[in-house]
C-alpha cells in the first residue's frame, strides 16, 4: 500500500508556498500576520524578509501617507525639476484620478488587486490606454519615491495603434496655397520643412535666424497656472540648427522680433480652421512633422540625419513616427494594386 506523500509545511493547494510574518496586535489582543506567497518556499521567505526590512526603514510619517497625499508630495518635490507642461499634466491627473476610496488608502497598504481595480475603473470611465499609462506612471513614480520596496504588479491596457493621417506633397501644396501671405503660412513652412514643433515655432525670434540657418533653443510651454512660458527644450536633442530652403528664409526675412505672435493652442486652432476651408482630410498641426519625417525617409535620408533635424529624443521615437506613416502608405499602395487587378478583370 502506497503512502500518501507528506505535505510540505506552508504549501498551499495551488502548490504555491505561504510564509506568514507577524504584523501587529489589535486593541482586542488579536495578533495579525502578513502573508506572502510564491512558487517556492525560498521566494516566499525572500518576500517576507524584504517586507520586514522595508518596514524597519520607513518612518511613521511616510507610513501614514495616503496615496493622494503621497502623490501631492511627489509633485511638490519634483515640480522644480520638471517642465511646466509635465507639472500641468500631473496636476490634472492628481485632481481627477486620485480621489475617492483609492486615494484615501494608505500607500503602504495598497496591494496589486487594489491598483488593478483602480486601473479597471479608469478604463470604464472611457480613458484611453495612453492616458491610463500616464496616470499609472505618476502613481508608480510616487511609489518609487516613498515606498521603493513595496512591489505592485498590474496589467495595463494594451497600447492602441494611432489612427494617423499623414499629409502628402499634394496636400501640403493645397494647404500652403490657401494660407499664402498669412502668419499661419510661416508656421506651416517651419513645421513641414523643419520640422519644428508648435512650441518651438511660437518661441522663435528673428535673432534665431542667420542666413539660411534657424537655431532652435527654446519652446513655449504652458505652466500649471495656465500661463505660457518660454523655456529651454526638454531634451538635449531638441537643441539644433536647421538649414532651410531659400524660399522659406525669404518669407521669414521680413519678420522682426517674434516670428509668430500666437500661443501654441491658438496656432492649432488657426490650423484646424484653415484645414476645414480646404476640404482636405483632417490631420493635426503636429502631423506636419510626420510628413517631414516620412518624406526624408522616402528620399533616402539616413536615420541619424532625420533624428537630428527633427530633434527626436531617441531613434525609437522617430521610427515610431514614420513607421505609422509607412503603414498608411502601404494601405494606399495596396489599394492601387487591387484597383489595377480589378480593372483587368473587367476587360
Amino acid at each position: 500500500m502506497s503512502k500518501t506523500p507528506k505535505k510540505s509545511k506552508g504549501k498551499l493547494p495551488s502548490n504555491n508556498y505561504r510564509v506568514q510574518v507577524y504584523d501587529y496586535t489589535d486593541d482586542l489582543g488579536k495578533r495579525h500576520y502578513k502573508s506572502f506567497t510564491a512558487p517556492t518556499k525560498k521566494e516566499a521567505r525572500l518576500k517576507a524578509e524584504q517586507w520586514k526590512l522595508s518596514r524597519q526603514r520607513r518612518s511613521s510619517d511616510v507610513e501614514d501617507l495616503t496615496i493622494k497625499e503621497a502623490v501631492r508630495r511627489y509633485i511638490d518635490i519634483k515640480s522644480a525639476a520638471l517642465s511646466p507642461s509635465t507639472v500641468t499634466a500631473y496636476e490634472k491627473n492628481y485632481q481627477n484620478h486620485f480621489a475617492g476610496n483609492f486615494g484615501m488608502k494608505k500607500l503602504w497598504d495598497a496591494e496589486s488587486p487594489d491598483v488593478q481595480l483602480w486601473i479597471s475603473e479608469l478604463l470604464r470611465k472611457g480613458l484611453s490606454p495612453k492616458s491610463i499609462r500616464n496616470i499609472y506612471g505618476l502613481f508608480s513614480a510616487t511609489l518609487d519615491m516613498f515606498a521603493p520596496t513595496h512591489i505592485i504588479k498590474v496589467t495595463l491596457p494594451a497600447k492602441q495603434k494611432p489612427d494617423l493621417y499623414c499629409p502628402s506633397d499634394e496636400d501640403i501644396k493645397i494647404l500652403l496655397k490657401s494660407i499664402e501671405g498669412t502668419e499661419l503660412e510661416l508656421a506651416v513652412l517651419l513645421a513641414a520643412f523643419g520640422p519644428l514643433r508648435r512650441g518651438e515655432i511660437c518661441a522663435l525670434e528673428s535673432t534665431d535666424i542667420k542666413g539660411n540657418i534657424v537655431t532652435v533653443s527654446k519652446s513655449k510651454v504652458r505652466g500649471p497656472e495656465g500661463v505660457w512660458h518660454t523655456k529651454q527644450p526638454k531634451t538635449y536633442g531638441s537643441y539644433r540648427e536647421i538649414e532651410f530652403p531659400d524660399f522659406v528664409i525669404q518669407k521669414l526675412a521680413s519678420r522682426k522680433g517674434a516670428i509668430i505672435h500666437v500661443t501654441p493652442d491658438r496656432l492649432s486652432n488657426m490650423f484646424r480652421q484653415a484645414l476645414l476651408k480646404t476640404g482636405l482630410p483632417h490631420f493635426r498641426f503636429h502631423d506636419l512633422r510626420h510628413y517631414a519625417a516620412s518624406i526624408m525617409h522616402a528620399i533616402g535620408v539616413p536615420d541619424q540625419y532625420i533624428l537630428q533635424r527633427g530633434g527626436w529624443s531617441s531613434d525609437n521615437v522617430m521610427k515610431t513616427v514614420y513607421r505609422n506613416v509607412i503603414d498608411l502608405e502601404n494601405v494606399r499602395q495596396t489599394k492601387k494594386i487591387n484597383e489595377h487587378f480589378e480593372s483587368l478583370k473587367r476587360m
